[in-house]
């Protein structure tokens, strides 16, 4: 095993994978639509461990993970499925979630499928910490823990827009405006699309 890179969180990494998502996310605000989720979405409901094989590195791969993102959820409590059958991209660029996102096993295919199916923001009560970590590592979105249950206001299908130098989603129906904590240290390395790119462009390791 490799000396690793040490995150700019603090978080030792070792042999961190390849980020497939190599073009940096320069914007700071990102308006459309959200998709909501209740609490405890695990990795599995996020890619059902039959998708496992696909090789993220692999472009064809990777963009076929994002026609799988959320696939797992039940039919039953979500009828609006996040991506439509047959298409590669969702429509809703940020999800919004309860609690403890992205519990479960540490596949990194989570939030590579979520930002391959064109996911740029998930707002949630709470994460899990490898899924976090993991968000920071591919580069794949920016996971933003949300200081209020946002799940319980909005409904898949409302337009909002959220402000990352503001760290406010605010509601397009109602004007209503909601803080999250603010991204610190993270958000420079999904800015430069994963820790690999980070630590290329700041000398940590050779270009």
């Amino acid at each position: 095993m490799g000396a690793g890179v040490r995150g700019a969180t603090g978080i030792l990494f070792e042999n961190p994978p390849p980020a497939p998502h190599t073009a940096p996310m320069s914007a700071s605000v990102f308006t459309g639509p959200v998709y909501v989720v209740r609490d405890n979405i695990d990795t599995d409901q996020i890619i059902p461990a039959q998708y496992l094989n696909l090789v993220p590195t692999i472009p064809d791969e990777y963009e076929k993970l994002g026609s799988y993102a959320l696939a797992g959820l039940p039919d039953s409590l979500y009828p609006v499925r996040y991506v439509k059958p047959g298409q590669l991209d969702s429509p809703y660029p940020i999800v919004v979630a309860g609690k403890n996102f992205g519990c479960g096993s540490s596949r990194e295919h989570a939030p590579i499928a979520l930002g391959s199916a064109n996911c740029e923001v998930v707002l949630a009560e709470s994460f899990a910490r490898i899924f976090f970590r993991n968000c920071v590592a591919t580069g794949e979105l920016y996971p933003c823990e949300i200081t209020e249950r946002l799940c319980d206001v909005l409904n898949t299908g409302d337009v909002v827009t959220v402000n990352l130098d503001n760290a406010t989603v605010t509601a397009r129906e109602t004007g209503k405006v909601y803080s999250f904590k603010q991204l610190g240290d993270v958000r420079p390395v999904v800015d430069a699309g994963g820790l690999f790119n980070y630590a290329r462009n700041t000398g940590m390791i050779e270009k």
